[in-house]
Order: structure tokens, then sequence, then C-alpha cells
């Protein structure tokens, strides 16, 4: 088969690999029917994250058909169409057992495209498949469910839940790509009093109002000065880094009130400075996450009942064999507009 292949920092390429094979009886394999690219994957070709080795193939966002399985899986079979999550989930260790399946210690956590071959492949190996699929239902396009491998329940738990968004809340997205325009949507279901989108590239900002922020603003205007006028003073309640730099979290922590919230997303691969001498009377609350994929069968409901549109996110799309131009226009979005890019099979 042919997949995306990791050769060190800045290289790529779409080539032949040996088809994956089923190693443990939890395993099952899948035809992948729709991937995409993550901001993470970005962070992995610019050496980010030194745990990816090269010859790893990438992608840990899919749906696909199962096409077989290992002799312990038990939920579901060849033929089923299913969505493959970005985190793993052994369901024995101590993590698992509380529902933090992104921290798992019996094997899983995020691996795929990670620690083993990922998805952006013709076929892939998920292991742990019983707790680490989704069965979809007909009702759900590919485009729509792939959202949910990573993107929706990232944001949704590590930005809005972790941010503790509530009703009336001024809400501040710093980074209006895939994973804060995510934020951004699942925010509005808690209502907040407004939503202030903060990004550098126009086209991203537009993107941010039409899904939902009421105010948008560059960053390199003055963000403060917007929250302030529209909090009278005060700084907003929830502040959401969804950039992963550290400027970008630097911002965040001046956005904040006194008492506020600030909800780390990011990929971060420099150190960011913390600065204590002037946070440390201000009761701001800092929390960092890697998603756990709880949320995946509720959000899955609430896609398929038309309560979550996600049909902006997506922007481009190209045959799984063209994903070589996929990840360039993917990697210039202030040139290309680039969102979300959808990868069917072709």
């Amino acid at each position: 088969m042919k997949a995306l292949v990791f050769g060190g920092p800045r290289q790529r390429s779409w080539t032949e690999v040996p088809d994956p094979q089923i190693i443990d009886p939890g395993d099952a394999i899948i035809q992948v029917d729709t991937a995409t690219i993550c901001g993470t994957d970005l962070h992995i070709l610019g050496g980010d994250v030194p745990a990816v080795q090269p010859g790893r193939i990438l992608g840990h966002e899919a749906v696909g058909t199962v096409v077989a399985v290992g002799s312990a899986v038990a939920t579901v079979r060849p033929g089923d169409r299913v969505l493959a999550s970005c985190i793993s989930a052994c369901g024995r260790c101590r993590y698992c057992r509380e529902g933090s399946y992104g921290q798992c210690r019996g094997g899983g956590g995020w691996i795929l495209g990670h620690l083993v071959d990922g998805v952006q492949a013709q076929y892939a190996r998920l292991p742990f498949a019983d707790l680490s699929t989704y069965p979809l239902p007909e009702g759900i396009t590919d485009e729509a469910a792939v959202l949910l491998a990573d993107i929706l329940p990232t944001s949704y738990e590590v930005g809005v839940l972790n941010g503790q968004v509530r009703p009336g809340d001024t809400v501040v997205v710093v980074g209006t790509g895939p994973i804060g325009l995510a934020g951004i949507l699942t925010a509005r279901l808690f209502s907040p009093a407004h939503i202030v989108a903060v990004d550098k590239a126009d086209s991203r900002l537009q993107a941010a109002k039409q899904i939902g922020a009421d105010a948008i603003v560059k960053a390199d205007d003055d963000p403060l000065e917007v929250v302030r006028a529209i909090t009278d003073g005060l700084g907003a309640d929830v502040v959401m880094e969804a950039v992963g730099t550290p400027a970008s979290f630097e911002l965040c922590t001046t956005l904040v009130r006194p008492g506020g919230r600030v909800a780390n997303i990011g990929v971060h691969g420099k150190p960011a400075t913390l600065h204590l001498e002037d946070l440390w009377t201000r009761n701001v609350t800092i929390t960092t996450g890697l998603v756990d994929t709880y949320s995946t069968p509720t959000l899955l409901k609430m896609v398929s009942a038309g309560q979550l549109d996600t049909g902006q996110i997506i922007t481009h799309r190209f045959p799984l064999g063209d994903i070589m131009q996929a990840y360039d226009v993917f990697s210039r979005p202030a040139d290309t507009g680039a969102l979300k890019v959808a990868l069917p099979r072709e």
C-alpha cells in the first residue's frame, strides 16, 4: 500500500510500505475511507515531537471500513464503517479506568502517527479496537465524522470543559485554525455572552466570525484593548490558547481576568515564559491537557442530531493520493485560506 511517511524534520513522502497486519488479538485493520491532516502533524514535521521516529506513518484522524479483526475484538467486524479515534485505550490501566484515556499506561494514549504507524495511508492497524473505534450511523458523512477523531473532542475537553466555560462568560480564543474554530463551535453550547477570536490571518478571523465569534481582532492590533472594552476593563473569563507558541501563550495570560481560566490546547515545541511576577496575585487557573476522547460518543450524538454544524471547518478536498499537495496547502493557511483538508479514498 501507499502511506505518508515521516523521514525526519521537514521530510515526508507518499511511498510504498508493507500492508498492516494483525499484531495483537485486539487489533483491527481498516481501509481508510477519509483521512485529514492535523496541526500536530506539522509540529512533528517541524521537529517539535522528537518521539516520532523517521519511518513512521503519520496521521491520527480517519474514517474507515473494517477489513479484518483480531480474535479478541468483540464490538466491530469486517464491513463496519468506523471512526478511528486519535486516542487508543487499553481499558485496564488506572488512567483508562478513570476515563483519562489520553494518559493510558497500557500501551495506548496518543500512539497513532506518533509511537505506532498512523492513518494517512490506504490501510491502517488500530490497536485496542473495541475501545478505540466508534461505529458510525448512516446519517453521518465521512467529512463530518473525521472531525470527531481529534479536533472536536480536543477543543471541547481541553478547551471548553477544562476552561469551565459558563453561561454569560466572555471567552477569548487565541488562534482560529481548526482547533480554535472547534473551540468556538463547542463553547457556544454553553451560551457565553461574548466570544472573541484572535488570529493573524484575515481568512481565519472571517471563518471564526461565521462559526460564532461575535468579535474578531488581529493579533498584531490590540486584543487586550478589545477584551477590556467588552468586559468593563476586567478581562476574559476564559482564554483558550490554540496556537502553541510562547507569544500566544503569554498573550493569553494578559487577556484573562483575575479569577479567570487559561486553557492551553496548543502543541508547544518551545519553552514559554510563565510570568508569575504578574500572575501570582490574580487567582488565575491555567490548565493543560491531552484529549481523552471520553466526549466522542456525546459529540457523535450531537452531530448526528444536527446540533453541531461542522461543515465550514473543511475548506479543501484532495484525493488521498494527492496528500503531498494537501500538506503544501494546509501548511500555508495565510496564503491558501486552508482550515481543514479532507482526503477521501480514490
